[in-house]
């Protein structure tokens, strides 16, 4: 007979939780037989709950820790939805949506998400900033980063630049620079056993010590970068002390400028940290373990953490655009289609064929790995302008006139997504136009005599 996922967790995992729960232990054992609770967070870049709880007649439950995150089936409704692929919500597992909820973000905040892979974190972060600021990604994968830029390409982030680095080699270069910084760091994964059971036998492989010392490099990395005054995330997806406790400990003991503050962010079932755990700073207890006999949620542990000091400016060299006017091509291809945005010269970047946006005050990289800089607008080819899929997702019904909005229930949106070709009334002008469901965007179409040529990134198509 086939084990239970209870009477498969390591011996020695079980034997450390037992000492450390006591009383607990068995409710906290017997939710590994309780079901995994799915989630979703609404794209407030793209709409709010209440707008898309009017768009929709699902039935989703709130999370009472994110108010922009909700319980749904687990059905594959969900991810097969063309509101899901137009970028309005990401799903992820309502625990991980704690973190990023945590972080006080304040519009034109530079901010650092430093293990952002695959980047449910960076777009709850990105949707904070409301478009203003800075978002710098990173993941030193940059297999896993690919990932990451496709989750921001999709949700619409137009601020963002996304890197492949070592924390080690970013620290240097942004020394004391940023205002927020969130590092959801490498962990020995014990939160996640119930989703993802495989993850045991990489724990038996790889366990708490081995991560424990990980997780200080990069906090001293972090630290680094903070400015005086900024705020940190550190938060994991295990249970272990080290991990956690131990790693505030090691922060508390060796930066005495760093303290933990209390999270403000409520929620049913969050509870504290344990300093007694690790004899340490009583401060400690204003972090937050998410158990998942508490709540409707996997295994975590988030702390926020103040840097002493007064917030100065942000002071690096800026990385500048390459061209001093718009190329031909792309002005061509802005009055065509009706696109309505005045693009600063000096903030576009052409590299090769590939023509991007930059933010504004951007940093200079210089030979840090980067994935994209800015907003990647298009490829110009043969004296032609090409428009990416994220120049698509970055814009709103009121920045282009030449929109061709399905409603939800056309099935042209299915076919749209799946890369075919769609009729359109034989009126509509020729030229670009943005395909979009419900008043978003979904992507580019070229209209000619009625119709049109499918633009959607062949990487997005409906499975």
């Amino acid at each position: 007979m086939k084990k239970s996922l209870k009477e498969q967790l390591p011996k020695t995992f079980v034997l450390r939780m037992k000492e450390l729960l006591g009383s607990e232990f068995e409710a906290f054992s017997d939710s590994y037989e309780e079901k995994i609770n799915a989630g979703l967070r609404m794209n407030t870049l793209k709409i709010t709950p209440e707008e898309y709880l009017k768009l929709t007649s699902q039935a989703l439950e709130p999370v009472s820790w994110c108010p922009t995150g909700f319980y749904y089936s687990g059905s594959r409704e969900y991810s097969k939805n063309p509101l899901y692929h137009a970028g309005l919500y990401y799903i992820q597992e309502p625990s991980a949506m704690f973190p990023a909820q945590v972080l006080p973000v304040s519009p034109g905040d530079i901010i650092l998400d430093m293990c952002a892979a695959p980047g449910g974190k960076s777009t709850a972060l990105a949707a904070k900033l409301q478009g203003t600021g800075l978002l710098v990604s990173n993941d030193i994968s940059a297999s896993r980063a690919k990932a990451l830029l496709k989750n921001i390409e999709a949700s619409g982030v137009r601020n963002s630049i996304v890197l492949t680095e070592d924390p080690k080699n970013l620290a240097g270069p942004f020394e004391g620079c940023f205002d927020k910084i969130l590092i959801d760091a490498p962990c020995s994964g014990e939160g996640m056993f119930r989703k993802e059971p495989s993850m045991m036998k990489a724990w038996e492989k790889n366990g708490p010590e081995f991560f424990s010392k990980l997780q200080r490099e990069i906090v001293d990395s972090g630290i680094r970068m903070l400015k005086a005054g900024g705020m940190m995330v550190y938060s994991t997806c295990t249970f272990s002390v080290e991990e956690n406790e131990g790693t505030l400990q090691y922060i508390l003991e060796n930066y005495p400028d760093m303290h933990v503050v209390p999270i403000g962010q409520g929620g049913e079932g969050l509870a504290s940290a344990h300093p007694e755990w690790v004899d340490g700073f009583e401060e400690i207890r204003h972090a937050k373990r998410l158990w998942p006999h508490y709540l409707k949620g996997e295994g975590h542990f988030t702390a926020l953490l103040k840097k002493d000091g007064e917030p100065s400016e942000t002071l690096w060299a800026e990385e500048t655009g390459n061209i001093k006017e718009l190329p031909e091509e792309f002005a061509g291809f802005l009055r065509e289609s009706g696109v309505r945005l005045d693009f600063e010269p000096s903030r576009l970047m052409l590299q090769g064929d590939h023509l991007s946006y930059l933010p504004e005050h951007a940093p200079a990289l210089g030979k840090l790995r980067r994935m994209r800089t800015g907003w990647y607008l298009g490829d110009i080819k043969k004296k032609r302008f090409e428009p990416s899929g994220f120049f698509a997702r970055g814009l709103e019904p009121s920045e282009c006139s030449h929109w061709i909005d399905l409603e939800l229930s056309d099935a042209r949106v299915i076919k749209y997504l799946k890369c075919e070709t769609l009729e359109v009334s034989p009126e509509l002008p020729n030229g670009w136009y943005i395909v979009g469901v419900c008043g978003h965007s979904l992507g580019w179409g070229k209209v000619s005599g009625g119709t049109l040529k499918n633009k959607y990134p062949s990487g997005w198509r409906w499975q």
